[in-house]
């Protein structure tokens, strides 16, 4: 496809270890949008008898995050009506409101039915709620997840990062050669509908973004070539908080649930918005998806329950569509097909789903004591990075702030981040009646050599300590895989030998996106893919 399917197209619109690892989890809990710790969640309790409702719809989107709101827009744009499933909540945001939990008040709209803090050095309970965040704990690895209208973009810092060929081909050999496309005119696209820019000037100059400063002046010091992260921000509104008309969010970092500012060009402001004003889009939230089959009649059938904000049943739905889009995460969506094979309710699913399922690199350090001044308010979003060209093994380091600064002590969260081996694979689990992730730490091994290696340099030259917080504890905000291209699903996401299902989401890449966070990358193969499955089978395969 040599030209851009959409070319008019906008957007909508004193230090202890257990202080230093709390403050450097909390921060990069941010960075990802996504928990740094475990949370129990609890099984939603269903009443002794519930309405069961029967539906037919033409087209049905499970999930709403990056992938799910680019379906949805390019479903709507054709003509087909689509039903969006979305398990959490929509989280109107503006400025100065209180839709998410802060971090000095937290609470349980923090987590997704659990009933404690996801944060390790926030030790809370509470009653369990519908919240934006879960932890989906494996061997060895926690897989952490938005739950939301919008996915993992409500609660993300928002890095909007393009790989370079060659790392794309290392991540993806199997549709290297979409690259040039992609490129030309899909990663484009995702930039102009979300709105993404770097940092102003004037806002990096303020108190606030000294870490900022800081990083950007040590790190070539230790061999990376520093830039700006561009961001789906609208930067009129972190001057406004410097101005002080709003209540501070952005500059203090305070964005680990959610921006209450606004201002942020999330998925549900942006193509979700744009897909619901065209009238063929509906968006249903607290709608969790329990399986997926195929009927005598090939065609899919949904077991749906929709839940209250204390996850009881309220109605069973059995929902039959002709296509389904499966974009309910890369756990969400593995976790459907594993379960759907292994109880034979797709007969015939490949092989390969469940599997090549990796963590893109994910490692928090936190940087304590360093000579510099890092401030002791610390903005957001994640805004400044460094990479080394040279790598053999690409990566990306990153600092982002974090709202919890211990008193009395300079501390600075660093990430890191890379391309991997996607050697996890998902088991079905007869007793829970879901899958369960296994990680080997041999997928990411040479890299996190790598990356340790680096951040100490920064350390050497900017003084101070780097201690590794993920040690002993392994997580991911950043999952990728487990319906891998090329053996599960083909280049455009649909399923191997199954008509009408498609998995668009970050499920079907293998592991990591070319030592970038994954957001952008998911968006532009989805409208990759999307540009050519509306050509090819709306009106023949649905």
């Amino acid at each position: 496809m040599p030209e851009n399917p959409y070319p008019t197209e906008e957007p909508a619109s004193g230090l202890s270890r257990r202080k230093v690892l709390g403050a450097a989890a909390l921060g990069a809990t941010a960075l990802a949008g996504l928990a740094a710790g475990p949370g129990r969640a609890h099984a939603s309790a269903r009443p002794a008898a519930v309405p069961v409702t029967r539906l037919r719809e033409r087209a049905v989107v499970v999930g709403s995050g990056f992938g799910g709101g680019v379906t949805a827009l390019r479903l709507a744009r054709v003509g087909v009506s689509a039903l969006v499933l979305e398990r959490g909540l929509r989280w109107p945001t503006g400025p100065n409101a209180t839709t998410f939990s802060r971090y000095a008040d937290m609470d349980n709209r923090s987590a997704w039915l659990s009933d404690h803090s996801v944060i390790p050095s926030v030790p809370k309970t509470w009653t369990p709620f519908t919240g934006v965040l879960e932890a989906v704990v494996g061997n060895g690895m926690t897989m952490n997840c938005g739950a939301a209208v919008g996915g993992g973009s409500i609660m993300y810092h928002g890095m909007t990062l393009q790989p370079t060929k060659a790392n794309f081909a290392a991540s993806m050999p199997v549709v290297a050669d979409l690259y040039d496309e992609l490129n030309l005119w899909a990663y484009p696209t995702v930039a102009r509908m979300l709105g993404i820019a770097t940092i102003p000037a004037d806002v990096l100059a303020t108190d606030p973004y000294k870490s900022s400063r800081l990083f950007l002046d040590v790190a070539p010091q230790a061999g990376l070539t520093t830039f700006r992260v561009p961001l789906p921000v609208d930067w009129n509104f972190v001057r406004g908080e410097l101005a002080g008309r709003y209540q501070p969010t952005y500059t203090t970092s305070d964005i680990a649930f959610g921006v209450n500012n606004g201002g942020k060009h999330s998925i549900d402001v942006t193509y979700l918005a744009a897909a619901e004003a065209t009238g063929l889009v509906r968006v249903q939230a607290l709608h969790v998806v329990r399986d997926l089959a195929l009927d005598a009649n090939k065609r899919w059938v949904l077991t749906v329950d929709r839940i209250n904000t204390a996850g009881v049943v309220q109605e069973k739905k059995i929902i039959t569509a002709d296509a389904v889009f499966l974009n309910a995460g890369t756990a969400g969506t593995t976790r459907l097909l594993v379960k759907s094979r292994a109880k034979g309710l797709v007969p015939g699913l490949p092989d390969a789903v469940g599997t090549r399922w990796g963590n893109n690199g994910d490692r928090i350090y936190a940087w304590a004591g360093m000579t510099g001044d890092p401030g002791t308010v610390q903005g957001g979003p994640a805004c400044v990075g460094g990479s080394d060209p040279r790598s053999p093994i690409p990566f990306t380091v990153v600092h982002a702030g974090s709202p919890a600064l211990p008193p009395g002590g300079k501390l600075m969260t660093v990430v890191g981040f890379g391309i991997v081996d996607p050697v996890g694979t998902w088991t079905y689990d007869a007793g829970k009646d879901d899958a369960v992730l296994s990680w080997s730490a041999t997928g990411d091994a040479a890299l996190q050599s790598l990356i340790a290696a680096r951040v100490q340099q920064i350390a050497a030259a900017g003084g101070g300590v780097m201690i590794d917080t993920n040690n002993g504890a392994p997580s991911t905000w950043h999952g990728l895989g487990g319906v891998p291209m090329g053996s599960a699903v083909d280049r455009y996401g649909r399923v191997l030998g199954h008509d009408g299902l498609y998995v668009l989401d970050g499920a079907r890449i293998p592991g990591s996106t070319g030592a970038c966070n994954p957001s952008m990358t998911i968006a532009a193969l989805a409208e990759h893919s999307m540009a050519t499955i509306v050509r090819q089978d709306v009106g023949r395969v649905f």
